[in-house]
């Protein structure tokens, strides 16, 4: 797809992406076909593409294993803090050319596979994506897992190992469709089974209270087997693990009772057991309290604690004792991290294992409880929530039950002897919420269990103290910090925009890459005209690269001439992409009154999943399609404007279109996007940014200056004063003309012909339940789109900005967010020092 290169672009590129020494590139081609023949069992005549994707997989596999091991070994023998981060999702993507990346060997591994006949950019399109994520949450784990092992921390991963993962999205007829995402179906080269780690998890049962203490009893067992991913850091020779467990039933399940001689159906019935991991809740900010989800959040938690105990009794420098029953030092030597409320039963996990298996007394093991645990707070929607039912804990854990009515006694005793007689905080600050049907509140329960509570950017922080969880910020306001997110520099630029990182190589050197702050020295260059024509040589190249993949993928022709307006994330009313859709409608209008005016040609495109249960998310895929069906078909319209909506958007597909983006729209109403992390991804590969101030685009206005950002609408303030005033959506229909019209068109079947009535439940929701007040930043959007609009039609000025953007995006690296975890939080110090190679003795 892209052009060969010259010998000088070549040499070029060497810096980033490791020198290929020849006795590299011999080394990997050796391999290969070692692969090839023994793994794969096959020859150059009846071996397929898939089979030369396994093989490279496994030649650069190979280059991590010697350093895994290695890496291991060096935290066996240093013992130093461990950190655990929990989290149900892990959006990671591709591996194989983020490996090459991290080990310097994407320079050999293309020479190699380029003297083999082969392309190497055809086989890195073989992977599946490893889709274990919903979006921001799961794939924000994936970039901390990469920066940890980046800063030489002895990190863990642990979550699920999903059989499907997030759906794969197909349009049919305008229509989001879901299918399994099988990813599995082909085997994962990345993955190694550890079976002689496996361990037992308990649910349903009974307690018994006994003398000699608590008994847990009569439960169902499901075994948990692990599965390692070797996570490298860059170019340090450090390589942690990501561990996910997946379910099996026990050989004797369900024998027991199946002694009637039904031995076929019990054997049938290990599927139970087993469907604990076999698919991922494709939720995004919506809880949905179903059995089955509370079973994959224990069974992820339960295995977890169980192997985080076992490294921590078996390190080399743990407690004096035989046995080692201490655990004093617990806590100054592990640190657990809850991403969001998911893996909250730590909490009372961790509790019952010190109380009733390990008989540390009740108020050591919560102080030890609280100071290994952290909370970090993703949302701030009420419907995202995590409330369980106390009739459903009753049943599938009725021990952990009981710990958590005993914490929150005591957490309420405390509260009425501070604040006496106020029983509306009581019943405010408690973990069980009263009712019809009585909850536990997951997130209260991760505050009362944490020593610290983040949010994810500074707005969503002063949210979550003031007003989320305003009264637990009164009884301790030290808990709570702030720690904005960030992204990985290898994959969000070294490995999806190599033209843009090499210009940038070229004139401050590779820095940056573990270092992205250095970015600061470009503004050098801000002025500099050569610097200001290669920035816009490599998005040009980027875009119609991009627009080669969609017209081969897609059929779809655009214009790479037009201003690449891109929206990519879930779809999701608060992030309103129907604020977008508006526009174009308007924008549509404006050519078809005016045909003969010049216009900014634009090729709109938004991209995103809707959770499957999610009525109005569907509608506006199939609104965002339609209105795509007209104005792509309408003469009138010709290259002026183009709506694409694009098909199954996930972290290999970001990797294409971001790097393309001339526009980055972030415009959900002000105080609802936690923080968003496309933002940043947009913000450093050289788009610039229309959006509202809200999540972590406040920080980034305030690093390049607001100026540098097209920044409309209501500010938090407004939002709440609107609130207090009541939101009237038909006032503003009244008053603007231009949106009445596309209101009217949507709701006559304008954009959907054979059936008028289509878009009926988005139009009543726009105006009589709109949440999102979409209405109410609509003028300003447009307005602030035609500033857009003027300066796009002046390229200097237009790159003048990209680059002051780029310059200023280094806050917004994950190392920078990672450093401040280990320091405020986990209380342990990065280390630029890389550990010796597995060619080199150890020291």
């Amino acid at each position: 797809m892209a052009a060969p290169l010259s010998d000088g672009d070549r040499r070029k590129q060497i810096s980033v992406r490791g020198i290929a020494g020849l006795g590299d590139v011999a080394e990997v081609r050796k391999s290969f076909n070692r692969h090839l023949h023994f793994t794969l069992v096959k020859d150059r005549n009846v071996a397929t593409p898939r089979d030369y994707y396994f093989a490279l997989a496994h030649t650069v596999r190979d280059h991590l294993v010697g350093r895994w091991i290695r890496t291991q070994q060096h935290y066996y023998e240093r013992d130093p803090k461990r950190i655990y981060y929990l989290s149900l999702e892990f959006y990671m993507g591709r591996t194989l050319q983020n490996t090459m990346v991290n080990l310097g060997l994407q320079n050999a591994c293309d020479e190699a596979i380029y003297q083999l006949g082969l392309d190497l950019e055809e086989l890195e399109e073989i992977e599946e994506d490893a889709g274990l994520g919903n979006g921001g949450l799961g794939r924000l784990a994936a970039c901390f897992l990469d920066s940890m092992a980046t800063l030489g921390l002895a990190a863990y991963g642990y979550g699920i190992r999903y059989e499907f993962g997030i759906f794969n999205q197909k349009i049919v007829d305008g229509w989001q469709v879901e299918e399994a995402d099988d990813w599995l179906r082909y085997g994962n080269p990345w993955e190694k089974a550890r079976p002689e780690y496996m361990l037992p998890v308990h649910f349903y049962g009974r307690v018994e209270h006994t003398a000699d203490g608590v008994k847990w009893i009569d439960t169902q067992v499901v075994l948990a087997m692990p599965y390692d991913t070797p996570v490298p850091g860059y170019k340090n020779n450090t390589v942690n693990t990501m561990r996910l467990w997946s379910a099996k039933a026990p050989n004797d399940f369900n024998l027991q009772e199946f002694n009637m001689g039904d031995y076929i159906e019990a054997v049938l019935d290990r599927n139970l057991a087993e469907n604990i991991s076999r698919v991922l809740y494709p939720n995004d900010n919506f809880f949905e309290g179903k059995e089955l989800r509370l079973k994959q959040e224990y069974f992820v938690v339960a295995a977890t604690l169980q192997d985080i105990i076992r490294r921590f009794k078996s390190s080399k420098f743990g407690c004096r004792d035989p046995v080692r029953t201490c655990f004093e030092t617990f806590p100054d030597k592990v640190a657990i991290q809850l991403n969001d409320t998911h893996p909250a039963l730590s909490i009372p996990e961790l509790m019952r294992i010190l109380v009733d298996v390990e008989k540390v007394d009740w108020d050591k093991a919560w102080e030890i409880t609280k100071r290994t645990c952290a909370y970090t707070n993703h949302t701030v929607l009420p419907e995202a929530l995590e409330r369980w039912p106390v009739s459903m804990f009753e049943k599938l854990l009725p021990r952990h039950l009981e710990i958590i009515y005993a914490l929150n006694q005591m957490h309420l005793d405390r509260v009425a002897a501070l604040y006496p007689g106020d029983v509306g905080r009581l019943r405010r600050m408690s973990v069980i919420e009263e009712g019809d049907c009585k909850r536990i509140n997951m997130a209260h329960l991760c505050v009362i269990g944490s020593h610290a509570v983040n949010g994810v950017a500074r707005i969503h922080s002063g949210i979550v103290r003031n007003s989320v969880f305003k009264d637990f910020y009164e009884l301790e306001p030290e808990k709570f910090q702030n720690k904005t997110n960030g992204i990985t520099p290898r994959r969000w630029l070294l490995l999806c925009n190599p033209g843009l990182a090499d210009i940038i190589a070229e004139k401050i050197g590779e820095g940056f890459i573990t270092d992205l702050s250095q970015l600061k020295k470009l503004l050098e260059f801000i002025d500099n005209e050569t610097f200001i024509r290669d920035v816009a040589k490599v998005k040009q190249e980027n875009k119609l690269k991009f627009a080669a993949y969609l017209e081969e993928q897609y059929k779809v022709k655009i214009n790479p001439m037009s201003m690449f307006d891109v929206q990519v994330k879930r779809i999701h009313e608060y992030k309103r992409q129907l604020l977008n859709c508006l526009h174009a409608i308007t924008l549509y209008n404006r050519i078809r009154c005016n045909p003969s005016k010049s216009f900014v040609p634009r090729t709109i495109m938004i991209g995103g999943k809707a959770a499957p249960g999610y009525h109005m998310a569907k509608m506006i895929i199939k609104l965002i399609t339609s209105i795509g069906e007209v104005i792509n078909n309408d003469p009138y319209v010709g290259d002026k404007l183009k709506v694409i909506f694009l098909e199954n958007y996930r972290v290999s597909l970001a990797e294409k279109v971001i790097p393309a983006a001339d526009l980055s729209q972030q415009i959900s109403t002000a105080g609802t996007e936690a923080s968003g992390t496309g933002n940043m991804k947009f913000m450093v590969n050289g788009a610039l940014t229309i959006g509202t101030m809200d999540g972590a685009n406040v920080e980034m206005a305030e690093e390049a200056g607001e100026e540098n950002l097209f920044i409309f609408g209501m500010r938090v303030e407004d939002v709440e004063a609107l609130d207090r005033k009541g939101y009237n959506a038909r006032q503003y229909y009244e008053s603007l003309p231009e949106l009445r019209q596309a209101i009217d068109q949507i709701s006559s079947g304008f954009f959907s012909p054979r059936d008028p009535g289509c878009f009926k439940d988005v139009v009543n929701m726009l105006m009589y339940h709109d949440r999102f007040k979409v209405f109410a930043d609509y003028e300003a959007y447009v307005k602030c789109q035609g500033q857009v609009d003027q300066l796009f039609m002046d390229p200097r000025e237009w790159t003048r900005k990209v680059i002051r953007n780029i310059a200023c995006s280094g806050k917004f690296s994950s190392d920078r967010t990672i450093t401040e975890y280990a320091r405020e939080i986990w209380g342990v110090e990065p280390s630029a020092a890389a550990i010796p190679p597995p060619n080199l003795p150890r020291n």
